[in-house]
């Protein structure tokens, strides 16, 4: 079954005992395109998020936004860090020096943390593996919600085409119906004609014969119409693929576009004239779906 472009799809997990969530947003697009927001520790995971989206969606704009429900300090970055050597030695230090001058002055921590190198931040060592073990089956559930979307819009579009497409069917038969209406019109006002310009005079019948089937041939459509109808039914078979078809299915609708133009170019028939307008109104509405299947 198509599969519509655009959707919404969320997926969660639990990281160092918070939540950790995946949301993607598909638009439409001629070709596959990711925007991936993820916090900046874990940047390096953009290349595995790109890949596994390229495995599922073939066609859009994917939009993917990673994020932690709490601060990020907490389970990456970096992390603040005392230097207790160093405090310890620098408050033996002065408390030699007290005991040395019988000074009665408090060692307070405010002087502790004063010394240079005392207090600072180390970055914190990431098991990225483990945090994307834990992040794939996130961006997974949430791809498999924005397919169970995309499908669902796909049926609903699914129904539109097949509507038009019927509609279309109907033209084309009227379109047939016609034809052998439209060589006697054609015959009838050729006579009419000739008469006119005789003045009255019997015209040669097997002349007029001769004219009326050079008319029939030069506006024969027949094969357009074959072709059409090729068209049409490839088409209805794609609407049951499980495969990206978007493209294909925008190629074949231009085809058909020029078959329809091919008939209305060969046709002076009002009648069938207007069947055609009526074709490439349902054709262009076609082509306006087809931008939104993948």
């Amino acid at each position: 079954m198509i599969r519509s472009m655009t959707g919404y799809g969320r997926g969660e997990a639990v990281l160092a005992g918070k939540k950790l969530v995946v949301e993607l947003k598909s638009l439409n697009h001629k070709s596959l395109e990711s925007s991936i927001r993820l916090p900046a520790f874990l940047s390096p995971l953009e290349v595995n998020i790109k890949k596994r989206v390229g495995e599922r969606i073939s066609r859009g704009r994917v939009e993917v936004n990673v994020r932690i429900d709490s601060d990020p300090a907490t389970i990456g970055g970096d992390r603040v860090e005392a230097n207790i050597p160093l405090i310890r030695s620098y408050y033996d230090l002065l408390t030699g020096l007290k005991d040395t001058f019988h000074l009665t002055e408090e060692i307070t921590l405010k002087t502790l943390i004063a010394v240079k190198g005392a207090i600072y931040t180390a970055e914190t060592e990431l098991d990225l593996a483990e945090i994307w073990s834990i992040m794939e089956g996130a961006l997974n559930d949430s791809l498999d919600s924005l397919a169970r979307m995309k499908e669902a819009e796909g049926r609903l579009l699914y129904d539109d085409f097949t509507a038009r497409l019927g509609a279309v069917t109907g033209c084309v038969a009227t379109i047939r119906a016609r034809l052998p209406e439209v060589v006697k019109n054609y015959q009838e006002r050729l006579s009419s004609r000739i008469r006119e310009l005789t003045g009255g005079m019997e015209c040669d019948e097997s002349r007029l014969i001769q004219e009326v089937a050079i008319m029939a041939e030069k506006s024969d459509i027949t094969e357009e119409i074959v072709r059409l109808e090729s068209h049409m039914d490839q088409f209805r078979i794609m609407l049951g693929s499980d495969e990206p078809i978007g493209r294909k299915m925008d190629f074949l609708l231009q085809e058909m576009h020029r078959e329809i133009n091919t008939i209305g170019s060969k046709s002076s028939d009002l009648a069938l004239s207007g069947t055609v307008i009526e074709m490439k109104t349902e054709l262009a509405k076609l082509r306006e779906q087809v931008q939104n299947i993948e």
